[in-house]
């Protein structure tokens, strides 16, 4: 049986992060560019066979420039030498209606094995005639798992950033039709 592959729908597809500020308010961010291409067996995405999601830490974005820039900066990220944030999906299982993606992120050059949760929304055909598939995903990293470990204390000895990271991720795939060619006869 062949693979179904699907692309990312970047229209309607957003990459979230939340961490606390202070400890009294969140700071929401963004990655502007990112990819994620998926192959199943079968539209349902019980039988995936490979998700790969890759984001380009320079779109980071958080509604200020200078923390964008700190956060692209070798106190953070370093977007110089670590480009991309990629995550690779190596077991998807749903238990009670719940979905478990199991994977390895990749971020500052570190790699941890990671689960997230998924609510997998279903597939419909769009008024276009594409085949779609929607999925919120979400989960909690440890930003200093990945060397991310930058932080400072006020004078009143509040920590001005926290630890826990939370990522909302709300994806949208398009099934990619095969061409099929044909190939001439010569006589």
């Amino acid at each position: 049986m062949a693979n179904i592959k699907w692309a990312l729908d970047p229209v309607h597809s957003e990459i979230n992060f939340k961490i606390k500020h202070l400890m009294i308010s969140t700071v929401t961010g963004s990655f502007n560019k990112f990819d994620l291409v998926a192959e199943t067996q079968t539209d349902d995405f019980n039988s995936a066979k490979k998700i790969e999601f890759t984001a380009d830490i320079d779109s980071i974005d958080t509604n200020n420039e200078q923390r964008n820039g700190h956060l692209k900066s070798a106190d953070f990220f370093h977007a110089e030498k670590y480009p991309h944030l990629k995550f690779t999906g190596k077991k998807y299982e749903v238990k009670d209606d719940e979905g478990f993606l199991s994977g390895e992120l990749t971020m500052h050059g570190i790699t941890k094995p990671v689960t997230l949760n998924v609510e997998f929304g279903g597939v419909v055909k769009d008024p276009y005639g594409q085949t779609k598939a929607g999925f919120t995903v979400t989960g909690k990293i440890n930003r200093k798992d990945f060397g991310l470990t930058w932080g400072t204390v006020t004078e009143t000895g509040n920590v001005v950033l926290g630890d826990e990271v939370k990522i909302n991720a709300e994806i949208q795939l398009v099934k990619q039709v095969e061409e099929l060619v044909e190939e001439e006869q010569f006589s």
